[in-house]
């Protein structure tokens, strides 16, 4: 078992506030950050440890699974019958079909693999697809393993090094295009593989920008995978960056964009700290960086970009939880202005959990709405928005509790 996976609770069954301590302390999570980050006192957090509390309700057991990032309810709560995993959406029907893909290497292939430019003008279409797609991951789905197999044969059949270089940085693009499909899904080691081989084929092509949007990926995936991980994305995101620094001055676009999207990154793991003025500090100069670009240019991968600085800010304020200033933020934010759909989406299931987290459950069920509007896929497979809708279902307000539920119908979480 890795250090940061989630222990078997079934093994030694005990009370919720036992789950609760060992699951934070899995975590390295002491009880006053616990307690900041749930808006709570460190007394209240030791008193449902100790079972001096009883346990809480549903609204506030989802609260503690969010910030504790546990994947499962049923391991927090220790009743089977609550098997429900927050952050990985249900299995896409073509996630076989690009498991397989990567999975092979097609060391016994005698096709002809296309040119690497190829391989990129079909890359920068799919990137197209994806973002224009309100059903994106269906779209991605099926371009991937045709692009991974090609990628592959192209690095493999390569014989001057410059050819070489350029197919291990459309390998590491198809890569990265990987991973926007693999997030949430129900293999999170398949993930893991295609965020480590995007960075290795992005080191063997020395091209700095492509070099960036990997880091950019595996610094997402170490944070996402726990509060024991945010060291190794600093980490990450502090070479690539350094790796960057000296070609600032007279970089292009997609360089400055990517060096700005890493820059966001930096605070965004801040946030998740609950280091606040470090996560705001890098957030500024990622807005700096982003007023230097074309006030059209969108990067196609981070969707970095001035029109993106709003959603950011969003997000930093979720991740520090503060509702006021989530409001606040999506109130200066516009979604409208983010030209892709899936962005777009996830922006106001940030929003969302901003209203969530002020106690505005009505406003977010209906930022919720415009998510499922812009992309329904983006909001069936993310966790936060799983986990408010299921709430709002289960809420005494008539009214709301139906909005909630024929929200849930529509992404799969409740029967017709």
């Amino acid at each position: 078992m890795s250090p940061d996976a989630t222990p078997d609770p079934y093994a030694n069954p005990m009370a919720f506030g036992q789950r609760m301590q060992m699951l934070r302390e899995r975590r390295g999570m002491t009880r006053q950050e616990l307690a900041g980050l749930l808006g709570e006192t460190q007394h209240w957090v030791k008193n449902l440890e100790s079972g001096r509390t009883q346990a809480p309700s549903v609204e506030t057991v989802y609260r503690i699974a969010e910030t504790l990032r546990v994947r499962d309810l049923a391991d927090l709560t220790g009743r089977p019958d609550m098997q429900f995993d927050l952050f990985i959406g249900p299995g896409h029907p073509r996630l076989a079909a690009v498991r397989e893909a990567v999975d092979s290497f097609g060391l016994a292939s005698s096709q002809q693999a296309p040119s690497a430019a190829h391989i990129a003008a079909r890359i920068r279409r799919a990137w197209s697809a994806r973002h224009s797609a309100p059903n994106h991951r269906e779209v991605v789905g099926e371009l991937l393993p045709g692009l991974i197999r090609d990628a592959q044969l192209a690095v493999k059949q390569a014989q001057a090094p410059a050819d070489w270089r350029a197919a291990q940085a459309v390998l590491a693009e198809v890569y990265s295009l990987a991973q926007f499909f693999l997030a949430y899904q129900p293999d999170s080691s398949l993930l893991w593989r295609a965020a480590e081989r995007s960075m290795v084929a992005a080191q063997q092509s020395d091209d700095p920008h492509t070099v960036g949007v990997s880091a950019w990926l595996l610094t997402q995936a170490h944070r996402d995978s726990g509060r024991s991980h945010y060291d190794a994305a600093d980490a990450v995101n502090r070479q690539a960056l350094a790796l960057l620094e000296p070609l600032l001055a007279d970089a292009g676009n997609d360089v400055l964009a990517i060096a700005g999207a890493l820059q966001f990154e930096a605070g965004y793991t801040a946030a998740r700290r609950g280091e606040t003025a470090t996560a705001w500090r890098y957030w500024d100069t990622a807005r700096s960086m982003a007023s230097r670009l074309p006030e059209d240019y969108f990067h196609p991968v981070t969707s970095f970009s001035r029109a993106i600085m709003g959603a950011h800010a969003v997000t930093v304020a979720v991740e520090l939880h503060s509702g006021s200033e989530s409001v606040r933020q999506a109130a200066r934010s516009e979604a409208n202005t983010i030209p892709s759909r899936p962005r777009r989406a996830r922006h106001r299931i940030e929003q969302a959990r901003g209203y969530h987290l002020d106690g505005q459950p009505e406003a977010a069920i209906a930022t919720l709405n415009l998510a499922y509007e812009a992309a329904p896929e983006t909001i069936r497979y993310n966790g936060y928005a799983r986990t408010i809708v299921l709430e709002q279902a289960e809420s005494k307000v008539t009214a709301r509790r139906r909005r909630a539920s024929e929200l849930a119908v529509k992404i799969g979480l409740l029967a017709a």
